[in-house]
């Protein structure tokens, strides 16, 4: 039987939900950028078709962006708003198949297959149209969507599925089943998920750079070339080849928060308190989606954008704000010692993910413990700061190094 995928691709996600939530300003600006700040601090989160076309892009710093499309309206993303349409999507998908994978906030996988019965024998570009219809009568959010027997084939359709400024697109694109290497052979490897800028440099050193150089190459002479792994790897994804299955078992990979400051930070205690801040927030996060993580990391954009990181795995998951907090403190510490210049970013996350209550925590290690494990008593209290602050709001109790920092110093 042909597997029957689809990846549902929300158009322009945050600038879409930025419109919808500010109709009267945001959703009256052709040229906007979410993300950042309207002074030029922080990066961009996404950009509207309009102001994509001077040249701004996401990830790319605000100031940049701003000077590249002066008109431009920065606002800030509407981070609830978002997660809430993301699951009014994910709810319509589940409408028209059990098994919907969410790739990321705006991205879905569907498998369709063995479906045919249920939708009396409707071809899947007509499934997909009426999908299409059902999500923007939802949530007023447009979704592109393309479609193959594959999931990496689907993300490719996917793209050329989206109508954009000068170009003539339905919203649906699908390959049909041995049509993989015809819908290929136009494409250049940069199309390809997971070919970045520097595997794309590589391959650009040996004469390669669209998918039909890659396919007369044998498997061994890509393996001689690149590796056996990324050979072997590039060899079935130029012919559309990917086994992998649509999992409705989403598995978070990381969480965590991170803040472009409205001024850059020099001193050590600031950014301590910053660190404070973050490092608290992301462990309460955890607490409320029931997750502990063994990997802390903290990233500092300094004031000349050059971004570092510094990062350690604990031998148990944890998900209390002493160890994280003390954690990245030394983590911080650091980075600082390597290089002692002003911050502009601060980032808090924690990976390597997993449900909370699986039997890894040590209960009884001393408080002293240096193997980063959690107490009776981290846990007692983690417990009842979460109620207050289920009772009373998150400001409602915050440590005292927090309170400090909003106190002005008297004269």
């Amino acid at each position: 039987m042909n597997r029957r995928i689809l990846l549902a691709d929300a158009d322009a996600f945050f600038v879409s939900v930025a419109r919808l939530v500010d109709p009267d300003g945001a959703g009256k600006e052709p040229f906007l950028i979410v993300g950042g700040t309207p002074d030029g601090r922080g990066v961009v989160t996404s950009a509207s078709y309009e102001t994509r076309a001077f040249g701004v892009c996401s990830a790319m710093p605000t100031a940049r962006a701003l000077r590249l499309c002066p008109q431009a309206k920065v606002v800030p993303v509407a981070r609830n708003a978002c997660v809430k349409k993301s699951k009014q999507i994910l709810s319509v998908l589940r409408e028209y198949t059990p098994v919907v994978e969410p790739a990321s906030i705006d991205e879905f996988y569907l498998d369709m297959t063995g479906t045919e019965r249920l939708y009396a024998g409707e071809k899947l570009r007509g499934t997909a149209a009426r999908i299409r219809r059902h999500v923007l009568d939802e949530t007023g959010l447009s979704v592109s969507i393309g479609g193959g027997p594959s999931k990496v084939i689907a993300k490719m359709a996917a793209k050329y599925a989206k109508p954009r400024p000068g170009r003539a697109a339905t919203g649906v694109y699908i390959v049909p089943p041995g049509k993989e290497e015809v819908f290929l052979r136009r494409l250049s490897l940069a199309d390809i998920p997971m070919v970045g800028p520097k595997f794309q440099a590589r391959l650009a050193e040996h004469g390669l750079a669209q998918v039909v150089d890659v396919l007369p190459i044998p498997m061994e002479r890509l393996c001689e070339l690149f590796g056996p792994r990324t050979g072997t790897w590039l060899f079935h994804r130029v012919r559309g080849e990917d086994t992998g299955d649509v999992s409705t078992g989403y598995k978070r990979k990381s969480l965590g928060h991170e803040e472009t400051f409205a001024r850059d930070i020099e001193a050590d205690a600031e950014l301590d308190r910053q660190l404070v801040r973050l490092a608290v927030r992301v462990a309460g996060d955890l607490r409320l989606k029931d997750l502990a993580g063994r990997t802390i990391t903290v990233k500092l954009k300094d004031f000349d954008f050059t971004v570092r990181s510094a990062s350690q795995t604990l031998t148990r998951p944890i998900c209390t704000d002493r160890i994280i907090l003390r954690t990245a403190r030394k983590l911080l510490g650091q980075l600082r010692f390597k290089r002692r210049v002003k911050a502009r970013l601060l980032g808090v996350t924690l990976s390597h993910i997993v449900p909370r209550g699986t039997p890894q925590m040590d209960l009884f290690a001393s408080e002293a413990s240096g193997e980063g494990i959690e107490t009776h008593r981290d846990v007692a209290l983690a417990r009842s700061v979460d109620h207050i602050s289920s009772r009373f709001g998150r400001k409602s109790i915050v440590r005292g190094v927090q309170v400090r920092s909003q106190r002005q110093p008297s004269n």
